[in-house]
């Protein structure tokens, strides 16, 4: 079996970063007044910028396939050991593609004009991305192929335009709920991608990839943050529905959380993160950065807490995230942080960086170990 190191980390983030006091201007206020959730999501996710792929009035600049292929050219434009002609390999994660089929990597693959490969795609929320990532390193691990890119991308400030909501009859006499609503507040756009190779880089540090645990608790939880269905209507699917548009207007194609499952996330995460070191896989002191995917920094409080609770203390100093100025890019999210950790000077050679990605979905949870290491 080969050694897997990251090359090079590549990212794309649409446009300007919004302020707080933009966001309507971007998504609308639906019936023309201004969400009484998003002041108190605000102060709970601390988020102050994100990045949106269209404009104030609504309008698409990108595909969520362009903004794949864009962070793909970045990490190849950073590689000097590969060309896009030495890739093999493609997979892919994202909450929602830009089509219902064919799959998402098939429209990457074409965006970014790479060569004939094999590719993945890979669906669900935030852990599609490090499933993504787990493909490729398996790919290039076992030697079928020698270089493979992993990326995920997200444009989900699409799905809360006003005017999605203002035409859904379900809601003509009432405010969105809450479910879904604070979710405008919470998602972001923007991609990242990586380089896998069998070798470290030539010039620069790379990140040897250690090992990929993902683990789903599907069959211990309810559905907590998904679209596609209405628990209201107790109706599984949208295709149940007697027509599309009846689906549409009665919601179950709206992104939503279940705010009662939720909390559910820190808990799985924090003890597959336990287990992992009660296995002896994990020694919290030789942790040098702690990279964690959270929605939301009332979300690391509780981290910490559970994680104090199981006996590990892993200090703040040690804990990396951009959630702030970068926004919730979901299944992106870990790929955007690794990439300004890698590119903007952050990481020594020796160092171990240990990398978290919980899904509420159903509840999965990814956690990735990297060394970092210095030029071949």
């Amino acid at each position: 079996m080969n050694s897997v190191y990251i090359t090079s980390i590549g990212k794309f983030l649409p446009g300007s970063p919004v302020s707080n006091e933009e966001i309507e201007d971007y998504l609308g206020k639906i019936g023309g007044k201004s969400s009484k959730t998003k002041r108190i999501i605000l102060e709970k996710n601390q988020i102050r910028a994100r990045y949106y792929a269209m404009d104030k009035e609504q309008k698409s600049l990108y595909t969520n396939a362009e903004m794949a292929a864009l962070a793909i050219r970045d990490a190849l434009e950073r590689n000097e050991d590969v060309s896009a002609h030495d890739i093999g390999f493609l997979a892919t994660g994202t909450t929602r593609a830009d089509l219902l089929l064919p799959g998402f990597a098939s429209m990457v693959h074409a965006e970014a004009d790479l060569p004939v490969m094999e590719v993945s795609s890979h669906a669900g929320l935030c852990a599609s991305g490090m499933q993504a990532m787990k493909t490729a390193y398996l790919q290039v691990k076992s030697g079928e192929h020698e270089a493979a890119i992993a990326c995920a991308s997200e444009f989900l400030s699409r799905e809360f335009k006003h005017t999605k909501f203002e035409a859904q009859s379900i809601y003509s006499d009432s405010r969105v709920p809450f479910d879904t609503d604070f979710l405008r507040f919470m998602l972001s756009d923007g991609s990242g991608a990586a380089i896998l190779q069998h070798t470290p880089a030539s010039k620069e540090l790379s990140l040897r990839i250690e090992w990929i645990d993902n683990k789903s608790y599907a069959n211990q939880y309810d559905v907590c943050m998904y679209s596609g269905m209405s628990k209201e209507d107790g109706i599984p699917s949208w295709l149940d529905y007697a027509s599309i548009h009846e689906a549409a207007d009665r919601g179950a194609l709206n992104l939503k959380q279940d705010v009662r499952l939720v909390n559910e996330i820190t808990t799985v995460g924090s003890n597959r993160f336990l287990e992992l070191v009660k296995e002896g896989r994990i020694d919290p002191d030789a942790i040098d950065w702690m990279v964690c995917h959270y929605s939301s920094h009332f979300f690391k409080e509780e981290i910490f807490r559970l994680l104090e609770a199981g006996g590990v203390t892993i200090p703040n100093e040690k804990w990396f995230t951009n959630l702030y100025t970068k926004g919730n890019t979901a299944a992106a999210s870990i790929y955007i942080m690794l990439e300004e950790l890698l590119n903007e000077g952050h990481l020594s050679e020796g160092q171990q960086v240990m990398c978290i990605v919980p899904e509420s979905g159903r509840f999965q949870t990814s956690i990735m170990m990297l060394t970092v290491v210095g030029p071949a």
